[in-house]
C-alpha cells in the first residue's frame, strides 16, 4: 500500500490479517480452556470474518489527517474498532432476533448446535452469543492495549472508549425502548445517531486523531464531517436493509418491519401517509410474524408515498454536509481525498 495513496483493498488486506491472527490466537486460548468451549470460539473468529474495514479505515485517516505517517503498529490499534464494531453486531443480532448476517448463521443461531440436546436450548444459545459480544469488546480494548504504539500515544486516546462504549449502548437502549412506540422521524435519527454514526464514523476519526495528538480544531472539524456521514451510512443501511437484494446484503430484508424497529424510513412513512394508509400501517406491523404478502404492501406503500425518495434526500443531504466540513479542514491533500473516497464508499454501498 501507496503511504500517501488511498487503496482500500490493500488496507482492508492489512487490517483482515490482524483481525484474523488475533482472534485465531485467542479462540485458541479460549477453546483450550475446555474441549466444550469450541464452538463459542469459532464464533469469536467468524465475527471478523467479513467486513470491509470502514471503521479502522476511519480511525487510519483520523491519524493520518493530523500529519502522522503510515504505521503499522496504528493499523493493530485501528483493527480494534472492528472488534468493537464485531462486539456491537453479535449483540444487535441478538437483541433483534436477526437469523443472518454476510450471509450466514448469527451467532445465536449459530450457537444453537452447541446446546440442541440441553433444556431451554434457545435460550442457552442466546446467552452464550451475549458472552460471545461481550468478550470481542474486551478483545478490542486489548488489542488497541497491545498495539505497539507509545504508551502516551494510547493515554491520549483512551478517554474516548469509554464515550464510544455509553454512546453507543445509549443508541442500542434507545431502539429498544422506542421499538413499536408512534413513529417520529427526529427521535429516529437519535436513534441511529447514538446506535450507529458515531461509534463508526466520529469515534473511530476522533480515535485516530487523539492517538495522533490533533488540536481541538481539528477535532471539532472530525465531528462536523463525521456525525452526518454516520448518519447517512446507517440511512442507507436501513434502505438496503428493506429494499436491498438478502443475496448481496447477506441479511434478511425483512427485519425492520417485522420488528416494528423505530427507523427513519418508517417514521418518514407515517408522516406522509394518511388516516387510511397509517390505519393499514397499524394492522401489518402489529403482525410479529408478518408474511411475504404483508411485507410487499409495506414496500409498495413506502413508495408509493416515496419515502425512500424522502431518505435519499436525506443521505445526500448529509453527505454534502460531510463533504463541506472536510473542505474546511487544513489536512494533507491524500487525507482529504482519502477521506472524500471513504464518504462516497459509505453513504453509496450496494450492500
Amino acid at each position: 500500500m501507496a503511504p500517501d495513496r488511498w487503496e482500500p483493498a490493500a488496507f482492508k488486506t492489512r487490517v483482515d490479517e490482524v483481525l484474523h491472527r488475533f482472534t485465531a490466537q485467542e479462540a485458541d486460548q479460549f477453546a483450550a480452556i475446555d474441549p466444550l468451549l469450541g464452538p463459542v470460539a469459532e464464533q469469536v473468529e467468524a465475527s471478523v470474518a467479513d467486513g470491509k474495514r470502514l471503521r479502522a479505515a476511519f480511525c487510519y485517516w483520523g491519524w493520518r489527517a493530523v500529519g502522522q505517517p503510515d504505521s503499522d503498529a496504528l493499523v493493530r490499534a485501528a483493527a480494534s474498532m472492528e472488534l468493537v464494531h464485531a462486539a456491537a453486531v453479535v449483540h444487535d443480532d441478538l437483541i433483534d432476533d436477526s437469523p443472518l448476517r454476510h450471509g450466514r448463521p448469527t451467532a445465536h443461531i449459530a450457537l444453537r448446535g452447541a446446546v440442541r440436546r440441553r433444556p431451554r436450548a434457545d435460550a442457552a444459545a442466546r446467552s452464550l452469543a451475549m458472552l460471545v459480544g461481550d468478550l470481542l469488546m474486551a478483545l478490542a480494548g486489548q488489542l488497541f492495549a497491545t498495539s505497539g504504539l507509545p504508551a502516551a500515544y494510547l493515554a491520549r486516546a483512551r478517554p474516548l472508549w469509554s464515550v464510544m462504549a455509553r454512546e453507543l449502548i445509549a443508541g442500542e437502549c434507545l431502539e429498544i425502548l422506542r421499538t413499536g412506540a408512534g413513529p417520529d422521524t427526529s427521535a429516529s435519527l437519535k436513534v441511529i445517531r447514538y446506535k450507529t454514526a458515531k461509534y463508526t464514523v466520529e469515534q473511530p476519526l476522533l480515535i485516530g486523531g487523539a492517538l495522533a495528538g490533533a488540536g481541538a480544531q481539528l477535532r471539532e472539524g472530525y465531528s462536523a464531517y463525521g456525525l452526518p456521514l454516520g448518519e447517512a451510512f446507517q440511512l442507507r443501511d436501513d434502505l438496503l436493509g428493506l429494499f436491498g437484494d438478502p443475496e448481496r446484503t447477506g441479511k434478511a430484508n425483512t427485519d425492520d418491519v417485522r420488528g416494528h424497529r423505530p427507523t427513519p424510513l418508517l417514521a418518514e412513512t407515517w408522516r406522509l401517509a394518511d388516516h387510511e394508509d397509517r390505519a393499514r400501517l397499524r394492522v401489518l406491523l402489529g403482525r410479529r410474524r408478518a408474511d411475504a404478502d404483508a411485507l410487499d404492501t409495506v414496500r409498495e406503500m413506502m413508495r408509493r408515498l416515496k419515502a425512500p425518495d424522502r431518505i435519499e434526500d436525506m443521505i445526500g443531504a448529509r453527505v454534502r454536509e460531510a463533504l463541506g466540513a472536510l473542505h474546511e479542514l487544513d489536512v494533507p491533500a491524500h487525507a482529504s481525498s482519502a477521506l472524500t473516497a471513504l464518504a462516497q464508499s459509505a453513504a453509496d454501498r450496494l450492500s
